[in-house]
């Protein structure tokens, strides 16, 4: 296993590289561009120099979170062909780095969605939190004006300005369409890339729809163990594989993330994983708890153990964490919960290895 953080680069994250270097246990990041659109291609300088500087802070650079895939793409429309082009084109240029997962999503509209980003636990710490007694109150746009109000001035990923400047037009366009239309041009644009993935080393892992169910009525695809399975079939190639994320999916108590986690990492197909905790409020509320089991309603032990038995060798981080100890930051992605949730995942782990070593 290797513990990796995700960091959103120089200028676009306050965390700074030393600090997650000085983390137990800590190989790498999961980097990002953040300041390329969707449907942009990546130059090859600016993920030379992403690579570079990680390497000098001693770190490792191999897996991207996230090249985002364009609304048209999602859509079907005739545009897509140029974007899935542009997209190849960013695969091959990360490749020649060292790059060799991309961490993405097929989400449509909405890459992930809270009703508070700085929700108050009884402690003090603020953690991200959702109610879907909220949402029905209220209209996508008034979701997005509250959310970029509420983001303390960082960007937050898959709410990208551009994306949302067009959210009525595009909100209009997904009217017609199905779950099965989803699938489908899913279905063509794994068509078109995974051809170059297998020929440049890179594996694609699809992040589980955050939360698990669908939104203002547009149709999500991938939030249960048969959505992943029939992504994971849709072109049978270990190039096609997933993130799975123990709180996305978690979100939803009929998941059975521990037996979802050992599944797919027995069939080979889990190139990334997020691993966090949910605490259950009620029917699809919830908020995200301190990683440690007792915290929420998670077994992350079993979940560490899955990745034990069947994946060693895949890229983990801690996902989100709350804000503690007076920390200020990019809600869900503060530094000191995110290090602790490190440390205690590896703790688990390094248990895990002692325990069945001694057993055999």
């Amino acid at each position: 296993m290797k513990m990796t953080f995700r960091w959103y680069g120089e200028g676009f994250d306050p965390i700074p590289l030393q600090y997650i270097k000085q983390i137990p246990g800590m190989s790498g990041i999961m980097g990002v561009l953040d300041q390329y659109a969707a449907g942009e291609v990546w130059p090859e300088e600016d993920i030379k120099a992403l690579v570079d500087q990680v390497n000098a802070a001693g770190l490792e650079c191999e897996v991207i979170e996230s090249v985002n895939v364009h609304e048209d793409i999602k859509l079907g429309l005739p545009t897509r062909d140029e974007y899935i082009k542009n997209y190849c084109t960013t695969l091959e240029n990360l490749a020649k780095y060292g790059i060799k997962v991309v961490v993405y999503n097929f989400m449509p509209v909405f890459d992930w969605l809270r009703t508070e980003l700085y929700h108050e636990n009884e402690d003090g710490s603020t953690c991200l939190y959702y109610n879907h007694a909220d949402v029905e109150g209220m209209t996508p746009m008034e979701i997005v004006e509250r959310t970029a109000k509420d983001s303390g001035g960082f960007t937050l990923p898959g709410w990208e300005p551009e994306r949302l400047g067009r959210l009525e037009e595009v909100l209009n366009l997904y009217a017609n369409i199905s779950a099965d239309d989803l699938r489908e041009n899913y279905r063509y644009f794994l068509e078109r890339i995974i051809p170059t993935c297998e020929k440049v080393g890179i594996r694609m892992a699809v992040h589980p729809d955050d939360p698990a169910w669908e939104l203002f009525g547009i149709p999500r695809i991938c939030n249960s163990r048969d959505d992943l399975d029939k992504i994971v079939t849709m072109v049978d190639s270990p190039a096609n594989s997933l993130c799975v994320c123990s709180g996305s999916l978690g979100s939803n108590p009929d998941n059975d993330v521990p037996a979802i986690f050992r599944e797919f990492g027995e069939r080979g197909r889990i190139a990334a994983a997020h691993v966090r905790n949910v605490r259950y409020l009620g029917d699809k509320h919830f908020q995200e708890a301190a990683h440690l089991s007792a915290d929420g309603n998670l077994d992350m032990e079993a979940i560490m153990e899955a990745l034990y038995d069947t994946c060693p060798d895949v890229y983990v981080r801690p996902d989100h964490g709350r804000m503690i100890w007076g920390e200020e930051g990019r809600a869900g992605y503060p530094l000191y919960d995110r290090a602790l949730g490190a440390t205690y995942l590896n703790g688990l782990y390094e248990a895990i290895a002692k325990l069945k070593s001694r057993n055999n």
